[in-house]
Parts: structure tokens; sequence; C-alpha cells
């Protein structure tokens, strides 16, 4: 079939192709060292506590029929070394069949992280890349030129994401609306950046060009994907563009970059195709048939997506096969954060030596200036913004991480940037406090030094021991 293939795509293939592998190799270098402190069998959420309760057919994963710390080091890290083989275009030295199976590899190993990941992976992100991941599959290699059927179902994510973020936006808050989203926004998204600052102190009338500009890119501009070139790939270098603009602005994983990927699909990059054969007949049918079966499954999200009811980042199938997304259909006006402190004092007072926990991504010390580590996905720091949110989002797993900062585990203080006590002399009592902090003004900056001023709230969580550590000497 003559319209089956898009020669003329290869290189956007080519990297698209590329640059997934490399989202895939920092979710998967995420997972692995990240894991055993939140999912590990001594873990915050413990991966087999979870399949004892729930079915393989609700959450397929390979830990679903065998689960051990090292089986999910040994995955996580081989989806890291397949990740890197694609990387480097280890699919285009095989076999088309065969590369479409090493494509399916890291979908399989991270769709079975995801799955028993609960609330660590209850991120869009997640799904984005799983549905991005398992589609990229059946692009073919250096064997076939690029499937017109599959750079479709690219831009039909790609829209999804879009526009139905502009969407969430629209319905949920009003200042959306009004424009006036960005005069917050940047103080109080989950984890600034380096830049964040000075993104906050834009002055207001460009925040509003800001907004309105986002309006356009995602409730205008993804129509434009369906169009004929070179339209389509001005649509999605204005979405690039646009991306990057939010990866400067904050720290949001790998969401930003799995959308430019998904953009950079839709790019016509101006190249002399290489002569490739014909499809093979199975090739086309294989193609066909997943092409029919993601349409049909579509369903459910298209439905969300033009809903009043519209809600965020939602799997209707437990492969992740076909999603729907959107971000910030509500912004916080305050921030707020919880400060964990631990004392070594054997009766914990207000005025006993209370030493604070520094974390890796989230404001703590109102003097550290926010480090950039997007698109690596700080999981801890992410949820510790959902609980200052309310404690309601910490409930699952709050009271793990204090017994866990009581004891000093190896693997938890790995994810903090720094604990204030020795290896070998863990805390007597934690506490957790809320505090309101905002940004300083260009003055205060200028005479302190501090990006940060924090406002003490109230107790987060009263002084916290072991059981039986009374008797500890």
């Amino acid at each position: 079939m003559d319209w089956f293939t898009a020669p003329g795509d290869w290189l956007s293939r080519l990297v698209f192709q590329r640059a997934l592998a490399a989202v895939y190799l920092v979710a998967f270098l995420t997972a692995a060292l990240q894991f055993r402190a939140l999912l590990g069998e001594r873990g915050m959420l413990p991966v087999p506590r979870f399949t004892a309760r729930v079915r393989f057919r609700r959450a397929p994963s390979l830990f679903q029929l065998h689960y051990s710390d090292r089986f999910f080091a040994g995955s996580a890290w081989a989806g890291c070394a397949v990740s890197a083989a694609l990387l480097a275009g280890a699919d285009s030295a095989l076999p088309l069949w065969a590369g479409i199976l090493l494509w399916l590899v890291p979908w399989a190993l991270y769709l079975s992280i995801v799955n028993v990941g609960q609330t660590w992976y209850a991120f869009g992100w997640e799904s984005l890349l799983l549905e991005t991941g398992f589609l990229a599959a059946f692009l073919g290699n250096d064997e076939v030129a690029p499937p017109v059927v599959v750079l479709f179902l690219l831009r039909w994510i790609l829209f999804r994401v879009e526009f139905g973020a502009g969407l969430i936006k629209l319905r949920g808050d009003a200042c959306w609306r009004k424009l006036t989203c960005l005069d917050y926004h940047h103080e109080t998204q989950p984890m600034p950046g380096p830049l964040s600052w000075f993104f906050h102190h834009l002055p207001r009338p460009l925040h509003r060009v800001e907004v309105a500009a986002n309006h356009v890119t995602q409730l205008v501009v993804p129509f434009l994907l369906f169009t004929p070139q070179p339209v389509a790939s001005a649509a999605a270098a204005l979405m690039i563009v646009t991306q990057l603009w939010l990866v400067l602005s904050g720290n949001f994983a790998w969401l930003n970059w799995i959308t430019i990927v998904l953009a950079l699909s839709a790019l016509r990059l101006p190249t002399a195709a290489p002569p490739v054969p014909p499809a093979p007949l199975w090739y086309e049918v294989l193609v066909l048939a997943v092409a029919a079966l993601l349409v049909f499954l579509s369903y459910h999200p298209v439905v969300n997506m033009i809903s009043r009811r519209q809600v965020m980042n939602r799997s209707f199938d437990p492969l992740h096969l076909v999603n729907t997304y959107g971000a910030f259909g509500s912004v916080s006006r305050v921030r707020y954060e919880v400060v964990v402190e631990g004392t070594l004092d054997d009766t914990p007072r207000e005025d006993s030596d209370w030493r604070e926990y520094a974390f890796k991504g989230k404001p703590g010390d109102p003097r550290r200036w926010p480090r950039q580590f997007a698109p690596y996905h700080l999981r801890l720091d992410w949820l510790m913004w959902f609980a200052a949110l309310s404690p309601g989002y910490a409930g699952e797993w709050f009271g793990a991480l204090v017994e866990r900062l009581l004891d000093n585990d190896r693997d938890t203080l790995r994810l903090l940037r720094r604990s204030p006590f020795p290896p070998d002399t863990p805390p007597r009592y934690v506490r957790a406090r809320l505090f309101r902090y905002r940004y300083t003004s260009r003055r205060e900056w200028r005479e302190t030094g501090a990006c940060w001023e924090r406002t003490y709230v109230r107790e987060y969580l009263p002084p916290t021991r072991l059981a039986g550590a009374a008797q500890r000497s």
C-alpha cells in the first residue's frame, strides 16, 4: 500500500526514537536509585503488601509474579541498559520484527514498575511515557519507512496532552480565565527551579501575555497538527518553544521533555529519504490492528476530555495504552511547606535542639537557591508538596517516612540532601511543622541573600518516637 508509509518523515522518526529512549533512560534511572526506600521490602509502601491485595488483572506487572528488591533492581537496571541500547540505535541493527520486540521491552518493564508504584507513580507523565512508548514500538526501523497511521496517532497523543491541559485550565480555576494564574504559579508550583524566582518577578502584564499565549498554544494550535505540512511542523515547533519555556521556569520531571519528544514526531525535517523496500504485509496488518485497538480505546479519554466534569491524568485500561492528561487545573495562591526536624534530647521541648532535614529539591532553608533536577524525578520531594496541601495526601506514607528517619534508615536518607544526624546516632524524636513560604522581593534578596521568607503556621506532626524508644540507651 503506497499510502501506508511516509518516507519523508524518516529523520523525524529517528530523532523521536532516540529522544524517547533518553526519557526512558531517565525514568529507569530514577526507579533504580529510589525504589528501595519508596517501594522495597522495607520501603514506605512495600510492593509485596500491594500485590497481596491487588490482583494481576487490575495491575499487570512482573512483580505480581515475583518480588524481591534484587529482582526489582535488576529490572530497573535492565531497563536502563535497553534504553541506552535504543538511544545508541540498536533497533536499527536488528530485523524489523526484532526491533519491535526490543522497543516493547522497556514498555513492559516500566509498566511493571508503574502498576505497583502506588502513589509514588501516580503522575500523568508515567502514563504518557507508557502510551508513547507502546506506540513507538510500531514505528519501525531502517528496514521500512515510518507508517502514516502511527505518525498520526502520535499527533493524537500530543493533541490530547495539550488540548486536555487547556480545557482543564479553563474549566478549573478562574485565574486562568482572568489571565492571573502566573501571579502565583511560579511561587507555588510543586518544585521551583533556579529561574523560578526571576519568572515570578516578571511584570504582571507579561504574566497575562504568557497565560494568553498558553491558551492559544493549548486550545488552538493542537488542531493544526492535523493540517498539511509545513503548517503541522510550525504548530509542533510552537509547542516545543512553549515547553522549553516551561523547562526554564520549573522542575516538572520529564513532563515537558516527553511532550517535546512527541512534538518532534510531527516535525518534517528537510532531508532526502533513503531508499527502503515496501513494508511487508505482516507489518501492515500488525500496525493497522494496533491502530484500530488504540482508536477503540480512545472513546473514554475523549468523553472525559469533552465532559464538564473532566478529570486530569486518568488511565482507562491497566496497560495505560490510551489515557487522559492535564495539569494545574487549579493553582494554589499560597505556598506551604512541611519542615521535618529531629532532636537527640530525651524529652522534646520547644527549646530543644531541633535540627532540620534538608531535602534535595523542595524548599527548605530560605537561603538555599532551588536547583535544577528535571527531567530527573525526585518523587519524595513531589509528594511532600502534596503533603503540605493536605495531610490526607500523606496518610499512606508520611508515618512510615518518620519511622525510617527515627531509625536513620540508609535508603531513606539517600533520598535527602542531608541528614542532621550521624549515621550511628539516630534522633530520639522527629516532628513536622507547617510553614508558609513566599519569594522575597528584589530588595529583600539583595539585603539578606535569601530567596524565600517563611512564617510558622502550625504543628503538622507532634514530636514522635519509635515504639520502645524509651528503653534505648
